[in-house]
């Protein structure tokens, strides 16, 4: 009798070891989530910059398929058996985790109840208010290569149904069909599909290649599906580099010839669908829709401090070696400054200097702390920038001054959002709390 229910026995003595051992690793895991949580408070980092998931924890089951399906890492984490947003600050909106809950428990929103998030009013076809003029892209609130991509396109195609049906009333004064401002990821695919399209389309972008690319982190790039580009095909970039994803957009512009003016800044925009002044650094440009791709950045925030437009100064840094040798000076405390003085410290012979008004890097993220210990890089917290010289730095700290040397200076102290820009243009802007 007794060994006739051993097996049964030994069934359920391995089962309980099964379930202990599960809930031992399912208890360590929250208690590092929540660790993680806890750290991510208490460094600032608790506040999502953009589109980021709202989980609804009635309907959470914790069945942790969200915390799998993020590429990012571990951003979302199970505390208490349901799922959280752990590191807010480095969530970028992939939406993965969204698309992998079988529960429908997760809405991804922009902003929070503490902090709004400014978001271009825009209809399902990417038009905005201003009667002409339509957004895709970052500016839009998607920050994502594939998303950008994907929007560049449908706005683009919204505008060429738009121009079918309405033609030009004067075509001889009516200049392009479309000018485009930006050439980011949203920017680039926009003008190819006009190429497609037959529409006539002129870019105008204020910084290099790229756009906004150029400021992404050094390391991987990130996309979670193929996407579909004009005249190119299907892209598969599942995992590359900021240098790579340049190089690739560079070998497109060679091939298909998109009228891009790079250095060209939009100023102001005049008159209306069908008869439009685009204003810019360089001139004016007539044409009958416009397409912003602008990014969130907007315009560098500038320090406004003697010697700040010295050729020397500049506000990112997209490629390091060509600094090899150099003493730089870095000013910022976020994680764009971070990675732009371990950039320029890799180089053989760079002697690099951090500046930061703060008393610590809460901002950035751990990561970047941490490689930032083990670097070369002179840091020095609590400083401010006096004024720039063709060769110096002249820094305040612990009220005394500091001569730094300088042949390069990188301002990292962020972008001013073209929220005033958009309203000025007539395109509404709404703060959002935490909603779509």
């Amino acid at each position: 009798m007794t060994f006739s229910h051993s097996p049964v026995l030994i069934y359920l003595l391995v089962m309980i070891l099964i379930w202990w051992l599960f809930a031992h690793r399912r208890k360590a895991t929250e208690q590092r989530a929540q660790a993680r949580k806890q750290q991510a408070i208490t460094q600032g980092l608790d506040q999502p910059p953009t589109l980021h998931p709202t989980i609804d924890p009635n309907l959470c089951r914790g069945c942790g398929a969200c915390v799998t399906a993020c590429p990012e890492g571990e951003i979302i984490g199970l505390i208490d058996g349901r799922a959280e947003l752990i590191e807010a600050a480095n969530c970028i909106g992939h939406g993965a985790c969204q698309a992998a809950c079988p529960f429908d428990a997760i809405d991804l929103v922009f902003g929070t109840a503490e902090r709004g998030v400014d978001i271009p009013a825009l209809a399902s076809d990417f038009s905005t208010t201003r009667d002409g003029v339509w957004i895709a892209g970052e500016l839009g609130g998607m920050g994502l290569i594939r998303n950008a991509i994907t929007q560049g396109v449908q706005a683009c195609e919204s505008v060429a149904e738009r121009l079918r049906k309405q033609p030009a009333v004067n075509p001889q004064s009516a200049g392009c069909d479309l000018v485009i401002v930006g050439a980011g990821p949203a920017g680039i695919a926009a003008s190819l599909t006009a190429k497609k399209l037959g529409i006539s389309c002129t870019v105008v972008e204020q910084d290099t290649l790229g756009g906004t690319v150029a400021h992404f982190p050094r390391n991987k790039i990130v996309m979670t599906a193929p996407v579909e580009l004009p005249l190119v095909g299907k892209v598969k970039l599942r995992e590359t580099s900021k240098e790579s994803l340049l190089e690739f957009w560079q070998n497109i512009i060679t091939e298909h010839q998109p009228d891009i003016r790079f250095g060209e800044q939009m100023i102001g925009l005049e008159g209306d669908y069908n008869d439009f002044t685009v204003t810019t650094s360089h001139g004016q440009l007539q044409c009958r829709a416009v397409l912003l791709c602008l990014g969130r950045r907007g315009t560098p925030r500038k320090l406004e401090v003697p010697g700040e437009e010295l050729s020397h100064v500049v506000y990112s840094l997209t490629d390091a070696s060509q600094y090899t040798g150099c003493s730089a000076v870095v000013i910022g405390g976020g994680d764009s400054a971070i990675e732009a003085a371990l950039a320029l410290a890799e180089q053989p012979h760079t002697q690099v200097v951090l500046s930061y008004r703060g008393s610590g890097f809460s901002r950035a993220k751990s990561k970047n702390r941490l490689n930032l210990e083990r670097s070369a890089v002179e840091v020095r917290l609590n400083s401010q920038i006096q004024r720039i010289t063709s060769t110096q730095v002249v820094l305040a700290q612990q009220q005394q001054t500091h001569t730094v040397a300088a042949d390069l200076v990188v301002i990292c102290a962020g972008g001013i959002l073209p929220s005033a820009f958009l309203t000025k243009m007539g395109i509404q802007v709404d703060t959002k709390y935490g909603n779509r």
